[in-house]
């Protein structure tokens, strides 16, 4: 029986995730650490961490969920207590790099909008503590996700598999809590980066037009203006890395939306509705491999790292190669 269409697209596209999303964002952590792009110390940190974050995504959730399943069904990963770690974790790495997308917003809204508080709230240190505390907080907000799971099945003994307890979706309790994550995460997150990128716009806005009038631009004048083509590089960077968030996030917050309002469950693969979840959910996924192709697009001193990281094996073979000739 030949697989459903949505199934062939899926059995192409997580196996290329996997192949792009961990070296892309082993190659973002690399550069960015060095520290020479070009960026201030804080904004380094949080791109680091964004990457970590995205790196662990992928692992988990395309490799040991989505590509083990398929490929080795039956290994030490579906026993259920492996599973419902890795759920746990699933769900801890999605927030971080949700909630740390929130964080490196904020930390450019404060740094263009609100020059009192940038001197004190946009450091390395008060970066670290953030960072720290949106990783520390995402991991303590999703325990409860290891004991909303029982054994998929019983063989000798041994549990295997992990299936959502019966009552989830009936107790009180479990219901809130799944309300309570799906609201921390993307609702909120979606609504404060809106927020805050449109005080951004306006920000920027205002404070050009005052600019202009002081540099004497409204009358003809032709002027280079450093510190708004620095916040023009910050802003395309902040936008990009935003705008592509919600856009690859968006039909998933839908998808989700909508059925955990009616709690309905399709499981017809030829459904649209059935269809579109799973295209959403591939979207959402993606979204952890986008950052290092914005950075190369939006940073060309990023570029410039990537191409000396690229020719540096080669230039190192070449040299080992001369060598070896000119002791023969």
């Amino acid at each position: 029986m030949e697989r459903p269409i949505i199934h062939q697209i899926e059995d192409i596209s997580y196996p290329i995730l996997a192949a792009v999303g961990v070296p892309v964002n082993i190659l973002a952590i690399v550069i960015l650490s060095r520290g020479k792009c070009g960026l201030s110390t804080c904004i380094t940190r949080y791109l680091v961490a964004m990457a970590t974050a995205d790196l662990l995504f992928v692992i988990i959730d395309v490799i040991l969920f989505r590509l083990s399943d398929y490929y080795f069904p039956g290994s030490f990963l579906d026993h259920t207590s492996v599973c419902t770690v890795n759920v746990v974790l699933l769900h801890a790495a999605m927030d971080s790099s949700v909630w740390l997308t929130v964080t490196f917003s904020f930390d450019r809204f404060v740094a263009i909008c609100w020059q009192k508080l940038k001197t004190k709230y946009c450091t390395e240190k008060t970066a670290a503590v953030v960072i720290a505390t949106t990783c520390i907080l995402s991991c303590l907000k999703n325990v409860p996700w290891y004991f909303a799971y029982e054994p998929w099945e019983i063989i000798d003994n041994a549990a295997w598999g992990c299936v959502t307890k019966a009552s989830f979706s009936i107790d009180p309790r479990w219901v809130a809590f799944d309300w309570f994550g799906k609201t921390l995460t993307p609702l909120l997150p979606f609504v404060v980066i809106v927020l805050l990128n449109a005080l951004t716009v306006r920000c920027i806005l205002v404070a050009s037009r005052v600019r202009k009038r002081l540099r004497g631009q409204s009358q003809g004048e032709n002027r280079n203006d450093p510190e708004m083509e620095s916040r023009k590089k910050s802003v395309i960077l902040l936008f990009t890395v935003s705008g592509t968030f919600i856009l690859l996030w968006l039909l998933f917050v839908i998808h989700s939306l909508y059925y955990s309002v009616t709690n309905e469950y399709i499981d017809d693969v030829n459904d649209a509705s059935y269809i579109s979840g799973e295209i959403g959910y591939l979207l959402k996924n993606s979204s952890s491999c986008t950052n290092t192709f914005i950075y190369l697009v939006t940073q060309t001193k990023f570029r410039e790292q990537l191409k000396s990281a690229v020719k540096y094996p080669v230039t190192g073979i070449l040299k080992l190669i001369k060598q070896r000739k000119a002791l023969t």
